[in-house]
Formats: C-alpha cells, structure tokens, sequence
C-alpha cells in the first residue's frame, strides 16, 4: 500500500504574480498554482443487440491527474455502478474534437449487465470543483440512491490516534504543500498508518479520486479503513464516504447541522 503519492506535472503550473509582505511594495515573483481544467466523463454502456453505446455523463473542474481514479469513484459515489465488477475499465478517450479536450476527456466502459437510468440522474452535465453538490437539479437528487450496509462493530480508534491525524495528512499533502490550493482526502487503518492519499482543488473530488482508486485496487467496502479529509466534513462527503462502506469519517473542520441528521426514513 502507498503512503502517498508523487505530485503529477499537469497538476500544478507556474504563474507570474505579485507579492506584498507587510506594508510593502509589491514584488514580482514566480509561483506554483493548483491547476484547474474541465474533465468530461463519458459512459459506454451495453445496448439492445449486442451492441455499444457512448454518451457523456458529467464535466467536473478538478485538478489533473488520477482522471481513471476520479471517474470509477464519481460513478460509484453517484451510484451507477456498485463495484469493481461493474467496470470493464477506465482509459483516456482518443476520438476527441478539440484540441483543448485532449487530456481532458476519459471513457468508463460498464459491463454488460449494468443498466443505466439516464433520464433518472438528476444531475447537470457541468459541476463546479468547489461543490459537487450544486450540479444536482433538486433536493430529493441531492440523496444517492444507495449505500451498502455500514459495519456494526468497529473499527475503533483510541482518543490519540484521532488526534494524530491530521498532522500525518499534512505532512503527506505534496499538493498543498507546492502550492497552497488543494484539499486532500486520506484512508488510514485504526492504527493511524496512513495507506492512500488523493489530492484535488476540489474536496469532493480528492475523494472520489480516493475511492476510485480503493475501487480499482479491489478494497472496496472500506469497513476496517478510517477516512480523514483536509476540510469541513460537507453533506455530500458523509454520502460518498458511505457509499464506499466507511464507517468512519474524519474532518480537519467542523459539520454543519444537516450533516450531523439521520436520512429520511431511516431507523
């Protein structure tokens, strides 16, 4: 298992800028940006007759690097696939149109026996890096459509493991680090070893990035792994970290109130 992971060229660039300490004056100076670009996900998907079909599911702005990763975990996370059995796999796409799409575009292939409701997933084509959330076309889509069985017992933590956390996610955060604009999510097991973590300007998708890749590595359902992420424990994180099997969750920050409400209907 890796501890962390190396930071990707196309996830960072270097950019001309002003800088100010104290009362001044501005210097000019190089620095080291977060990289930004708009990832399309595109389904292929097993048709009446035999054959396939392709058709484009989301664009996320996210933070290049760990695509493959991002698209099985978004696809999990929103519930169209349930495990690594679901996908054939996930691959840069060649056929694109625009120059600027290049790098840009990825392809999941879903097994044959994977239906998909397209018309039922309410979810615009564009999401924003900062909110996975805001994509969604209405409240009751905010709710993913599944989740497997949290476990009853365990994992536990000791007070003082919890407690170091945080400062292990920091110092393996190689993104934030260089350049000050990503977030992080990490899995560690009960004993605080940290075992994989991703980076992204957008918290959900770090955390997708993390899933797809526990995803693609067979891990899947998290039970005995503790997630810790680099900022507020948000609504749609606590939903992607269930649909993964983790029972627990982690936040350098606070939740907000809904975050801490039971789902409607349940026990």
């Amino acid at each position: 298992m890796e501890p962390a992971i190396l930071l990707p060229a196309a996830s960072y660039e270097f950019a001309t800028v002003q800088k100010v300490r104290g009362e001044g004056p501005a210097e000019e100076a190089s620095d080291q940006l977060a990289a930004e670009e708009p990832l399309e996900i595109r389904l292929g998907y097993a048709v009446a007759g035999g054959g396939r079909a392709h058709r484009t599911l989301s664009v996320t702005m996210r933070t290049p690097g760990q695509d493959e990763e991002l698209a099985a975990g978004f696809l999990l996370t929103e519930g169209i696939i349930q495990g690594k059995a679901d996908l054939l796999g996930v691959r840069p796409c060649p056929d694109v149109q625009k120059p600027e799409e290049a790098g840009n575009v990825v392809r999941a292939e879903l097994a044959a026996h994977v239906s998909v409701d397209f018309q039922g997933l309410e979810r615009h084509f564009y999401t924003s890096s900062s909110c996975g959330v805001c994509g969604k076309t209405s409240i009751d889509a905010i709710q993913t459509t599944s989740c497997p069985v949290l476990p009853a017992q365990g994992p536990h933590l000791a007070y003082a493991t919890v407690h170091q956390l945080p400062a292990r996610l920091r110092a393996a955060q190689a993104g934030f680090e260089q350049t000050g604009g990503q977030h992080a999510a990490a899995l560690f097991s009960p004993d605080g070893e940290l075992l994989l973590l991703r980076e992204d300007v957008g918290r959900h998708n770090a955390l997708d990035k993390l899933i797809g890749a526990a995803l693609l590595q067979d891990w899947l359902p998290l039970h005995n792994h503790v997630l810790l992420v680099s900022g507020r424990a948000s609504f749609e994180l606590v939903q992607k970290a269930a649909a993964a099997g983790l029972g627990i969750l982690a936040a350098v920050g606070p939740p907000a109130a809904w975050r801490c409400r039971p789902p409607s209907g349940s026990a």
